[in-house]
């Protein structure tokens, strides 16, 4: 394990890139994503709309300076549950070089830590199901899988 402290914020313009490129490397999510300069504006406007947002956030984990993971929290207030609010962990990634150092389970225990200070019912995520070590790695800090879940793409 590495030595360094790692420090998990809230995201800065100034990541996007980073961030892009941490999702560009990832074989598995089948996102797209790509650090082609053509479509770099279009990750600018989501982060516009997701540091506009009350109801969601974008973290970094950050490592001498350098960004070596991302998650963001979305809350959801329902009906169910006499009006409660939850906590949706999504979009959980750690640079391909830097995992198996901790990283993943400090952002996860971080977004924990979070819900519980806003005292939201639970917390949830989804994972891919081709992605059995997330889920080992899901399993061994406490969550239990609970639901089938279903997409369907418009694009």
């Amino acid at each position: 394990m590495s030595m360094s402290q790692t420090i998990i914020r809230e995201a800065r313009g100034a990541d996007v890139a980073a961030l892009v490129a941490i999702f560009a490397e990832d074989e598995l999510g089948g996102h797209g994503d790509t650090t082609a300069p053509e479509v770099f504006g279009d990750y600018l406007r989501a982060f516009d709309r997701l540091a506009t947002s009350h109801d969601q956030t974008l973290y970094v984990a950050e490592r001498d300076g350098k960004i070596v993971g991302t998650f963001q929290t979305m809350i959801v207030t329902s009906l169910v549950g006499r009006g409660s609010s939850s906590m949706i962990i999504e979009a959980v990634q750690t640079r391909g070089d830097m995992r198996g150092q901790g990283i993943g389970a400090q952002m996860i225990e971080f977004a924990i830590a979070e819900a519980k200070r806003r005292d939201l019912r639970l917390v949830q995520l989804a994972s891919n199901a081709s992605r059995t070590d997330a889920h080992r790695f899901y399993k061994r800090l406490g969550f239990k899988q609970s639901h089938l879940g279903f997409k369907m793409a418009l694009k």
